[in-house]
């Protein structure tokens, strides 16, 4: 079964790298209740788009601790190969490396219940997925394997869906900004859209 906005985001436990920790662990996604976790599969370490992109996260990684979210990468690479990727590339790229764990995706277990595991490659594909403290699936983007994703989006995204969480019946419109105004859904709107947007 696919995945679906407004449902509930399936469930898993995965091994991960810390580097905070230096260490290994489990990570438990129903231990992430109570927060907004973000889940950025990509297909491999040591590859040409991915460092990019989870260095581009890492860089706004403590705008996003502030808003309550947690990161998760995720791959099939192991845990072990997530920390020498960590030692000797994104290290480089973003001082002592990514501050969020990297989720080892045995056999693209995880990937496949998120629908974004491709058999052929045997790799997970590119796919953002966020996630509500109600564990409520908000919102998917899926990409080829070309273009990196933006973490100044994501984090434009998280804003406006927290707004929306905190401002009940409102409804928030494309490019919305923090500090900008929603929107009222009503029959008077209906039309009407371009006297307000």
């Amino acid at each position: 079964m696919a995945v679906m906005v407004g449902k509930e985001a399936p469930t898993f436990s995965a091994m991960a790298y810390l580097k905070d920790r230096d260490d290994f662990e489990t990570v438990d996604l129903e231990g992430l209740r109570d927060k907004w976790v973000v889940l950025m599969f990509y297909p491999a370490d040591f590859t040409f788009v991915c460092p990019t992109e989870l260095v581009s996260v890492a860089k706004h990684y403590d705008e996003l601790k502030k808003k309550d979210v947690e990161v998760l990468s995720i791959s099939t690479d192991s845990h072990f190969v997530h920390k020498m990727w960590n030692e000797v590339e994104l290290s480089k790229m973003y001082d002592g490396g990514l501050p969020y764990p990297m989720l080892y995706d045995a056999g693209g277990r995880i990937g496949a219940e998120y629908g974004v595991f491709d058999q052929e490659s045997a790799m997970d594909g590119r796919g953002t997925f966020l996630i509500d403290p109600d564990g409520i699936l908000q919102s998917v983007m899926i990409t080829s394997p070309g273009v990196g994703r933006s973490a100044k989006e994501l984090v434009r995204q998280i804003d406006a869906y927290q707004y929306g969480r905190k401002h009940s019946g409102k409804v928030v419109p494309a490019d919305w900004e923090e500090g900008s105004d929603a929107l009222d859904p009503s029959l008077k709107l209906v039309g009407h859209v371009c006297d307000v947007a």
